[in-house]
């Protein structure tokens, strides 16, 4: 992943630090001033980004590259633009398995309550792998001092949100992604809600990503 001058990933994954507003979980939630973080900074808390041909994901090369190289030998395909699930079939690890989901105010019971359990703090003790094949949406993440950073992706980019981080997601005000989710081995979707700094997963992020050299001391979740 090494970038040139211009970082061609930034055109479709931006980041920044978030403002402390209570309002609609879908707007963009900037501080003012704006406060970007680069995609490199992400990297430091092993948030990882890559560039794609989203409009040739079954047969992208690089995809196929990043997959070997990383293990993910399992991809869903799902789509949100706020409906209820209408399809669903399985297939092999060298082809996809496609989730289409259909979620909207009009069809999903509880729409409301569900949309916001979306945003509920938590992490994983696996990876977590997103590729935007169309749409957008935010995955929000913590920082070394425990402030929200926004990141927003869009179609072609592709997020790896390491185990052991406290993150989120929501829609954006377009309310509408199609994902391709990916994972080492069987997928596991249990999300731990904060605070599970017990966990092995959390305690290796730590060590691997917010502890300052020196015997710096990481945010206490439970605190």
């Amino acid at each position: 992943m090494t970038m040139g001058a211009a970082d061609k990933r930034e055109e479709v994954i931006q980041a920044w630090y978030m403002d402390d507003s209570d309002e609609d979980q879908r707007l963009p939630h900037h501080r003012e001033p704006k406060e970007y973080v680069s995609l490199d900074k992400l990297s430091e808390l092993g948030v990882l980004s890559w560039r794609l041909d989203a409009d040739n994901y079954e047969n992208d090369e690089e995809l196929k590259k990043i997959r070997e190289e990383r293990g993910y030998s399992y991809m869903v395909c799902t789509f949100f633009f706020l409906s209820k699930r209408i399809f669903t079939f399985d297939c092999d690890a060298n082809k996809c398995l496609r989730d289409f989901c259909e979620v909207c105010p009009e069809k999903l019971p509880n729409y409301e309550e569900k949309i916001k359990n979306f945003f509920e703090e938590h992490l994983h003790t696996d990876e977590e792998i997103r590729y935007c094949v169309a749409g957008s949406g935010y995955f929000d993440v913590r920082d070394h001092n425990d402030k929200w950073i926004r990141v927003w992706v869009k179609k072609g980019g592709m997020i790896v949100l390491p185990a052991g981080i406290y993150h989120r997601f929501t829609l954006d005000t377009d309310n509408y992604i199609k994902a391709m989710r990916l994972f080492v081995g069987d997928p596991i979707w249990t999300p731990y809600n904060r605070p599970h700094d017990h966990l092995p997963a959390r305690k290796e992020y730590i060590e691997n990503f917010l502890q300052e050299e020196g015997g710096g001391q990481a945010v206490d979740a439970a605190a």
